[in-house]
């Protein structure tokens, strides 16, 4: 080695010092996160062993066989006295479990717990594995209960969903397995689980939905009872069919995944058409079963489930006004029975709420809720006929139309749709108020001309209406179907100075020690048309009742309101209201065929009247706080007149397309006779006594028809709304 060698060493050394350095990758946030699942799953491992370990050393719970469950929850009316139904066992029978049958046993272990013949209570992997995908998902897509837990839930717990009460529903599901055996938790469950429509356990399901003993229940009827469980009111068959059959065959799919059953069982299984019982009287012995189940609807938007009200022992104060129920419940049965309305096919629906607060004060969604469950105020979607007039008068107000100025009472065409008066009967120029008292057709459609169509769907919309509407002429004369609840809703905007309230069913919920869970806050209200709409509107509709075709709806107190009937006489409505009350009335048949001259004039006027002489009672003859909005007759000279043309006559060739069912004929009801005369009264009267309309006489030229506007698509004729 010389001095050359450590030269060259010393340069090499020197270069290697100066040359850059390739950065190392800093690992410091990798490490940190792959340090902390570390100790998080360390930690959860412990936590879960220790768990396991305290749940081992609980004790065994004293005397569980003669444990008996309170299952009290309430119903009450607003004055808190009156009760309106009771969660109780209306049917149920103790049963063995060697007499239930073994395809039952299999449908719900299949269905609730898989593996509840090898858990001791309760199934951690099972909890982990469902969390993990209720937090994916962003909401809850599985639970993770098993059999034992649901059994302590039914027992002993409260019904709060709170990580609490699923502490203790582990505690109690450990202790419960160390008392009695698998079989024995597996009938107590059966016994004791809660299955919809009044029925506790599942012999008295089977007697329930299908009128027979448990062991005498083919396997789609025990399947569908082992599907009940999960949600008793939305599987119900006597709520939703259509759900039913698809959580029967869900269970039929499980069972036969688990190979408890064979493919040809399947297959057979699931074709199977359900044949129900008649609904037990004594299911239907709470006295406003529709709105009962609107509660139990309102009370799983506020986070309970049916099992846990029907078994948590809370009492409900619900908004109910229990003698306007009552009387809308006669209503019903008294007017439908007179007018020969009696088959299953004919129904009837009631919605009445306050327009000040939202408070629900009575409601009916069918005649009779041992022939039918289907809610027809919030489910029925129907054409309202002429009771959707007042919503193009309130958008041609809104424009800045008035009451008595003048609108062409002839006919018109728009587009290819030529809409004609009942009678093919014409007034010439006539106030709007009158035009609407009168329920013209051809004024309604001159007005939604002038207005827009955009413009009343915004209305509707703003109101309440939320069924989809097309974008069309006709929905002035109501050929769109809405839902009972949307169109008394949206008609509160009228009675309320333009505000339109959500109305609500459930005051406050308090549990069997007396605390408070829940009080409804104050209603949120929204202002949707101006006050001089509202009034106007109201004054307009109050000539409707005093001296138009909603006559036989008078109760002898300012009231406001419109009828509606559609073409053959297959719906008819009315939907009317008082400064504190607004109240819908429908009458129709399921199957959408005729009723024979019932109108909105006639029998729901007539159910509206009796209800709301009731409903009104409290508040005397309380008129309504708008200013006086005076209606005249006589047009002023040279005043516009909003389809302008010189009022013509129908074609001769219109005289044989006869429609008696395109107008509505005014009541013949038993009603004082109006005084026809002049008076200083604001509203100039005609006389709208009932009587035959006379023919029209034959036109002398040919009906002078306006404009079309923008192409519309080609479309069917639309049959003719009526009053």
């Amino acid at each position: 080695m010389g001095k050359k060698y450590y030269d060259y060493m010393s340069a090499r050394d020197y270069a290697r010092e100066n040359m850059p350095k390739k950065k190392k990758p800093n690992n410091g946030i990798l490490n940190t996160i792959k340090n902390g699942i570390i100790v998080f799953t360390a930690c959860s491992l412990a936590g879960i062993v220790s768990l396991q370990l305290y749940l081992a050393s609980l004790p065994p719970i004293d005397d569980l066989d003669n444990f008996k469950p309170n299952i009290v929850t309430k119903f009450y009316a607003n004055d808190e006295t009156e009760i309106i139904k009771t969660f109780t066992a209306y049917t149920f029978q103790k049963i063995e479990l060697k007499d239930i049958p073994e395809d039952l046993k299999k449908a719900l272990i299949a269905t609730e717990d898989k593996n509840f013949y090898r858990h001791h209570g309760y199934d951690l992997t099972g909890l982990v594995r469902s969390t993990v995908q209720n937090i994916m998902a962003g909401h809850v897509v599985q639970g993770a209960s098993t059999l034992t837990q649901q059994l302590a839930r039914v027992l002993f717990l409260s019904n709060e969903k709170t990580f609490d009460r699923k502490l203790k529903e582990l505690f109690i599901a450990a202790r419960i397995e160390k008392t009695i055996s698998k079989d024995k938790i597996l009938e107590m469950y059966m016994n004791n689980v809660y299955l919809g429509s009044g029925a506790y356990g599942v012999e008295g399901a089977a007697q329930i939905y299908f009128n027979k003993h448990l062991k005498d229940c083919d396997l789609a009827e025990l399947a569908l009872i082992a599907g009940l469980p999960q949600a008793p009111s939305v599987y119900s068959p006597f709520n939703n069919m259509k759900l039913a059959v698809q959580r029967r065959n869900q269970v039929l799919a499980r069972m036969y995944k688990m190979k408890y059953i064979t493919k040809e069982q399947y297959e057979s299984a699931k074709e199977e058409k359900v044949k129900l019982t008649s609904v037990p009287k004594f299911y239907t012995t709470n006295k406003a079963p529709y709105f009962c189940d609107y509660v139990l609807k309102e009370l799983e938007k506020l986070g309970f489930d049916e099992t846990e009200i029907s078994q948590g022992g809370y009492k409900i104060v619900t908004t109910l006004d229990y003698k306007t129920q009552i009387a809308a419940n006669e209503a019903i049965t008294k007017n439908m029975r007179n007018w020969g309305l009696t088959s299953k096919e004919n129904q009837a629906a009631v919605f009445a709420f306050s327009p000040i607060d939202g408070k629900i004060l009575a409601y009916a969604g069918g005649k009779d809720y041992t022939e039918s469950q289907y809610d027809r105020v919030t489910q029925a979607i129907r054409p309202p006929g002429s009771a959707f007039k007042p919503f193009v008068y309130a958008a041609a107000l809104e424009k800045g139309i008035k009451p008595n100025d003048m609108i062409n009472d002839s006919p018109v065409t728009i587009g290819t749709w030529s809409p004609r008066n009942y009678g093919r009967k014409y007034r010439g120029n006539i106030p709007i108020y009158k035009a609407l008292m009168i329920s013209s057709n051809v004024c309604a459609a001159r007005l939604i001309k002038e207005v827009g169509i955009r413009p009343v769907l915004q209305l509707t919309r703003a109101l309440g209406i939320e069924t989809p509407l097309e974008y069309d002429y006709t929905i002035a004369l109501g050929s769109n179907g809405v839902k009972l609840f949307e169109i008394t809703r949206a008609y509160g905007a009228f009675a309320n100075g333009g505000y339109v309230v959500q109305p609500y069913a459930i005051e406050k919920i308090i549990t069997s020690r007396g605390k408070v869970v829940y009080r409804a806050p104050k209603t949120k209200s929204s202002h949707q048309l101006s006050m001089s709409t509202a009034a106007e509107m109201t004054a307009m509709l109050k000539t409707v009742i005093q001296y138009g075709t909603g006559r036989g709806a008078n109760i002898g107190k300012p009231a406001a309101g419109k009828t509606g009937t559609t073409d053959d006489y297959k719906d008819a409505s009315f939907i009317g209201y008082t400064p504190n009350i607004v109240t819908g009335v429908w009458v129709g048949k399921d199957d959408n065929t005729e009723m024979k001259n019932v109108q909105g004039g006639s029998v729901p006027a007539v159910i509206w009247r009796d209800i709301m002489k009731v409903a009104t009672e409290p508040y005397g003859k309380a008129d309504f706080n708008y200013p006086e909005i005076k209606l005249v007759q006589s047009p002023k000279s040279g005043e516009e007149v909003i389809g302008g043309e010189t009022p013509a006559k129908e074609e001769e060739e219109e005289k044989e397309e006869t429609s008696s069912n395109n107008n509505e004929v005014l009541p013949n009801f038993d009603i004082p006779k109006q005084n026809h005369s002049e008076q200083a009264a604001p509203v100039q009267t005609p006389d709208l006594s009932p009587k035959t309309t006379p023919p029209a006489p034959k036109p002398a030229a040919p009906t002078p028809k306006p404009a079309a506007p923008a192409p519309t698509p080609a479309r069917a004729p639309i049959p003719m709304a009526t009053p």
